[in-house]
């Protein structure tokens, strides 16, 4: 396979065309779109516990804001580039179009293994990474979260690091940050909670019942695990899961008779490994696509789905939690085989709503409870999701190009009324 098509910016560019193309817009429209209208590098020195100074990649794209301020989250990984934060931008803005919220799509990240750092180290980076750019933030500029390897620990520094150098307690710059510094309840959850909803209802849409199904789920991290936690708390059964650990590698595990939320998640607080739950398996990660499941939710990093899963997978759903799981050729063997793909755009779109709900409730300064933020989760997702479907069996397309018509014809809209072509 070249490279080109596991670069996420070509992939992401692809999908827009694609779109456009089917809506018959305007050729600017793509142009517009194609690439973020700011990309930001900067670097970021980090005095070291052992005294010397390392200096580290920053980035901040901002794609779109032709309906409101740039949104999304900070990733840190040892593989965050320029041309990976440019597409999860891209992402973003059309993401934000799914659920209707006032945002346009923004993305950031350092390239680090924040596992390789002390807790001190970590703070510095974060402090470093709003030293660097806070001057194109701001509650109505742009509004980063949490991604990969970030948490609310991580956006209170950042918060509060913007508040010194600006002066000011504006705390709804960043969100995802937590309850006791303006965090919103329900947000942890957010991301996971709105895949398993979206999987209840694409179950229902090809006459399944999420009840009755049996689910893989690949990742065990903030998305994978609270995904896990939705899907049996909606009645479905997790039968396997894959995971990725430095001692281990990549594994997954299985249990015929369904794992339960708990056993999981002491398994990993215990050991950081699922390998030793009681009455699970170990299997390769190549079983782990093939088995005779009804839904695969992939919740790890991008392009985990190749043309080689793509041919193994016999599920009849893919949910997909991650930001870009499945490459372009993976994408068309699996629509060909008549496997419903719900996008990431769609399926993952919790995380940033709910953010839009704690962006909202930072600005008025009112708080709501979870069960409040859950019912108003709940109902943006099936409210996205029904009109995403008619549109598929209107024009006859896939899932996730209908995704992508809705979202680009409501920011075509905005960038046409505004004179910006």
């Amino acid at each position: 396979m070249s490279k080109e098509t596991l670069n996420p910016l070509a992939n992401a560019q692809a999908q827009v065309k694609k779109a456009c193309d089917a809506l018959g817009a305007d050729p600017a429209v793509y142009e517009l779109l194609k690439e973020p209208q700011r990309m930001i590098e900067i670097s970021i020195p980090v005095k070291m516990d052992n005294g010397s100074i390392k200096v580290f990649k920053g980035y901040r794209a901002a794609h779109n804001d032709a309906v409101g301020p740039y949104k999304g989250g900070i990733r840190f990984h040892q593989n965050v580039n320029v041309d990976e934060v440019k597409a999860l931008s891209i992402w973003m803005s059309i993401k934000c179009q799914v659920t209707g919220i006032p945002y346009g799509g923004g993305k950031g990240g350092i390239t680090v293994d924040p596992s390789e750092l002390s807790q001190r180290e970590l703070e510095q980076l974060s402090r470093g990474w709003v030293r660097g750019l806070y001057k194109y933030l701001g509650e109505k500029v742009d509004v980063p979260a949490p991604d990969v390897n970030t948490n609310g620990q991580i956006m209170a520094w950042m918060q509060d690091e913007y508040n010194k150098l600006t002066g000011e307690q504006t705390i709804g710059v960043f969100t995802g940050k937590p309850l006791t510094y303006g965090g919103s309840k329900g947000r942890n959850e957010a991301t996971g909670f709105g895949v398993a909803v979206v999987m209840r209802e694409a179950c229902k849409a090809i006459g399944m019942d999420l009840k009755k199904a049996t689910v893989a789920v690949q990742g065990f991290g903030n998305v994978g695990r609270f995904t896990v936690k939705n899907i049996i708390k909606l009645g479905g059964k997790v039968v396997a899961v894959a995971e990725f650990d430095k001692k281990e590698g990549t594994y997954a595990t299985y249990k015929e008779s369904g794992f339960t939320f708990e056993e999981l998640n002491d398994a990993k607080t215990k050991d950081g490994s699922l390998l030793h739950v009681p009455g699970a398996k170990r299997i390769s990660l190549d079983d782990f696509w093939a088995l005779n499941v009804d839904v695969i939710s992939p919740c790890a990093m991008e392009n985990a789905i190749k043309e080689h899963e793509a041919n193994l997978i016999k599920a009849k759903l893919i949910c997909e939690g991650a930001n870009g799981p499945i490459t372009l050729e993976a994408d068309e063997i699996l629509y060909k085989k008549g496997i419903l793909v719900t996008p990431d755009i769609l399926t993952n779109a919790g995380g940033v709503t709910v953010s839009y709900f704690e962006w909202v409730q930072n600005l008025y300064g009112y708080y709501w409870t979870e069960k409040e933020v859950e019912e108003k989760e709940e109902r943006a997702m099936i409210d996205a999701f029904n009109p995403i479907w008619a549109l598929k069996q209107e024009k006859n397309v896939s899932f996730r190009q209908a995704t992508y018509m809705k979202s680009i014809k409501r920011i075509d809209e905005a960038m046409k009324v505004r004179g910006w072509y």
